[in-house]
């Protein structure tokens, strides 16, 4: 009887962090160019998704900036206005939401209203139905593969705690850039 030869193993390559831009690799800390790098991967894949969710939902052709902003204009069925979106949304660049507010506005998803000098936004009945059947979507596409339990939930809990804590350190050290 012939042995059969064991197939040799691999030795594990050790390659370092993966990230994006090796050059910035901190010695202090490499973990935070992986976290950078995956938050990249990550946002790409979140934005693709929203914008897919909601073509699926029948509003086809929306960024995934627009998605966003009737989502939130939609939040709490509070009229909102720019400041107020811009602030929730972390963004400076108020020009970008309000072509997004302006865009769902010409598809009638989103409603504004003059109150004395300022102007709110709403999402319309045809936004909320856009919105109910992404909600849809998302429990059939997202929350049924995530299949999360107790113990995933906690985890995913302390990531979004994480990611609230580093944008906070994101944006004082983009103040402290600004003043160099």
């Amino acid at each position: 009887m012939k042995s059969e030869a064991k197939p040799k193993s691999k030795a594990k390559v050790d390659s370092g962090p993966i990230v994006s831009s090796a050059h910035l690799v901190s010695a202090q800390s490499a973990e935070m160019s992986e976290f950078e790098f995956g938050l990249i991967v990550a946002g790409n894949a979140f934005h693709r998704w929203v914008a897919h969710c909601m073509s699926a939902s029948g509003l086809k052709d929306l960024a995934p900036l627009d998605v966003l902003v009737l989502h939130h204009v939609t939040h709490r069925a509070r009229d909102k206005r720019l400041a107020d979106i811009c602030f929730i949304m972390n963004m400076e660049d108020t020009h970008l939401v309000n072509y997004s507010l302006k865009k769902l506005q010409s598809l009638g998803v989103v409603a504004s209203q003059k109150n004395g000098k300022e102007v709110t936004y709403a999402a319309t009945d045809m936004g909320r139905t856009y919105v109910e059947r992404y909600r849809e979507i998302r429990e059939s596409c997202l929350m049924d593969a995530l299949k999360a339990d107790d113990a995933l939930n906690r985890d995913i809990g302390e990531l979004a705690r994480l990611l609230r804590v580093l944008s906070g350190m994101y944006d004082q050290a983009a103040r402290s850039a600004a003043s160099l």
